[in-house]
């Protein structure tokens, strides 16, 4: 089963899709928030995706990062065209994918698929 991950932002989301089998997870674009809904509606429907995966922004002491707010308010209207939607935490998400490789303009793309990685790892484990 493949699934999108998303690393949410308010001006910039970046997009991951899992290997068919839903073990892998592979960087795919960076948009703009603003077509953000429309756009991942089109990929899951060309890829034939129902499950999507947000990261979960939290600072230090758990509590939600102030993107979160706007990252609900996605995930509702996402749900509301029929998708089902898992939140995974994303702590420095987007700094692990710097460090990996560096910073360019592909690495909100590689930190949605460290957090669709970090679901899948999770869920395959469970499943063991």
């Amino acid at each position: 089963m493949k699934l999108i991950g998303i690393d949410y932002g308010t001006k910039k989301v970046g997009l991951a899709l899992s290997s068919i089998d839903g073990t892998l997870a592979f960087p795919v674009d960076v948009i703009p928030q603003t077509t953000a809904v429309e756009y991942v509606d089109a990929l899951a429907k060309k890829e034939k995706v129902t499950e999507i995966v947000i990261g979960e922004s939290q600072d230090f002491h758990m509590e939600d990062n102030p993107v979160m707010k706007h990252a609900r308010i996605f995930a509702k209207k996402l749900e509301s065209l029929g998708y089902t939607i898992h939140f995974e935490p994303e702590f420095m998400s987007s700094m692990q994918a710097s460090h990996i490789q560096g910073y360019n303009k592909k690495q909100d793309a590689s930190a949605a698929a460290i957090v669709l990685q970090s679901y899948l790892d999770t869920y395959n484990n469970k499943k063991i």
